[in-house]
């Protein structure tokens, strides 16, 4: 695989792209409640994603990935969390993740080019499949809204 060196990069420098994940967190004026989770969740989560992308890429684990976003999407609900800021979210994460390839200085001949973008190729559907906790989160905001009823 062509991108495995570029993935080994950003799972070894998960520290560095979590840091700089946790600072746009809070301090993104659109993620207001996101940014006051408690920082050892911030913490947990943010490198989970990055530090386990060569997993998550080479072995195909979709279904049990989807059902674990969709655990946190109902999570999220019962934290108050609007849905909106889940999605910035991962779309920030995302970013991140993209510009710290790109920071990388990568060589500028054709093969490490297309290694990278591969892999930036590959890690758009990866945050596709993080988007079902949309669904866990409606999921729970109807199961509440039941309930009130």
């Amino acid at each position: 695989m062509l991108s495995g060196k570029l993935i080994r990069t950003v799972e070894s420098h998960e520290q560095e792209i979590t840091a700089g994940i946790m600072r746009s967190i809070r301090g993104h004026p659109e993620l207001s409640h996101l940014g006051h989770l408690p920082e050892l969740e911030l913490r947990e989560r943010c490198p989970q994603i990055v530090k386990n992308l060569g997993h998550w890429l080479a072995h195909g684990n979709e279904g049990i990935l989807a059902a674990e976003y969709e655990v946190i999407g109902k999570i999220r609900f019962e934290e108050s969390v609007p849905l909106d800021e889940c999605v910035l979210g991962l779309c920030l994460i995302k970013d991140k993740t993209i510009a710290f390839l790109d920071e990388q200085g990568i060589d500028p001949d054709s093969l490490a080019l297309y290694a990278e973008g591969q892999l930036v190729r590959r890690i758009g559907p990866f945050f596709d499949v993080l988007i079902i906790l949309v669904r866990g989160y409606q999921t729970a905001q109807r199961h509440a809204a039941h309930a009130a009823a």
